[in-house]
């Protein structure tokens, strides 16, 4: 039987997304009270849509878990984390999966926002938008957005990781300025490399407050391996939004799809 948990968390107190031993993570924190309230004699094993580091922050994430039961535990396992699970995470729902669905695989986009404040910082705000000290200017941002916007290699983003494509399609980047300063950067992809969000913000600031020209964003985007002078925007100021899925009639297809692995020339 296999169950879809929609969640959200603050990412604050957690060292990220995967279980590490000895720290206090999402996944260690789901499977041990999952594993405690449903009496498994062990903490399941979770999949998730998209694993978020350390401090980082999701408002809508997805995970499922595969459990050997005869009756379906979902409004139990709801109604129970709920009560058991600290305030710094939220469970949506739980339901049982349509068939063929996977929480990272069957995913088709995920959704980023991340925030950050040229003005006098908003201490309410300090766990969720980072500060930055020189003016941000949204247009050149938005131009510089502009450049990374559709499918290639954004190796030059991405932290290296043996036998993963860095190859991806980024069908929006925005950025806005809100009523109360805050500068919302958007970005939507099918997926997202390691560190990537982060990094594409960090070049994208150094060329709205004037550090960096466009033409260095082309030459780094250009790049087939992590380029050294793109910065790593701190975690805090990063959320993932949402993750969309497919009908649960492609749920399967979709799935077998995103396992294989990518090369532009297949695109």
């Amino acid at each position: 039987m296999r169950l879809r948990i929609d969640l959200a968390y603050d990412g604050t107190d957690f060292h990220g997304w995967a279980a590490q031993p000895g720290l206090r993570t999402v996944q260690g924190t789901l499977e041990e009270w999952i594993g405690k309230v449903l009496r498994l004699g062990g903490p399941p094993s979770l999949v998730v849509a998209g694993r978020t580091d350390a401090g980082v922050h999701a408002r809508r994430q997805t995970c499922h878990v595969d459990l050997d039961l005869d009756e379906d535990p979902s409004a139990t396992l709801q109604r129970r984390l709920r009560r058991v699970l600290r305030e710094d995470i939220a469970i949506r729902r739980v339901s049982p999966a349509p068939q063929g669905f996977d929480a990272r695989f069957s995913a088709i986009w995920r959704r980023y926002c991340y925030r950050l404040s040229d003005q006098v910082a908003d201490p309410l705000l300090r766990g969720h938008v980072t500060p930055v000290r020189q003016p941000v200017d949204v247009g050149a941002l938005n131009a510089g957005a502009q450049l990374l916007i559709g499918l290639r290699d954004f190796a030059a983003f991405c932290k290296p990781r043996a036998g993963a494509t860095t190859i991806r399609h980024l069908r929006e980047l925005h950025a806005e300025r809100r009523d109360d300063g805050t500068v919302e950067i958007h970005l939507l992809a099918d997926a997202f490399c390691h560190s990537m969000v982060r990094s594409v913000v960090g070049a994208l600031t150094s060329v709205a407050d004037g550090h960096r020209t466009l033409a260095w964003l082309e030459e780094v985007a250009a790049s087939q391996v992590r380029h050294g002078e793109v910065q790593v925007m701190p975690a805090r100021g990063l959320t993932l939004e949402e993750v969309g899925y497919p009908p649960d009639d492609q749920l399967a297809a979709r799935a077998e799809e995103a396992r294989a692995r990518r090369s532009l020339e297949d695109s």
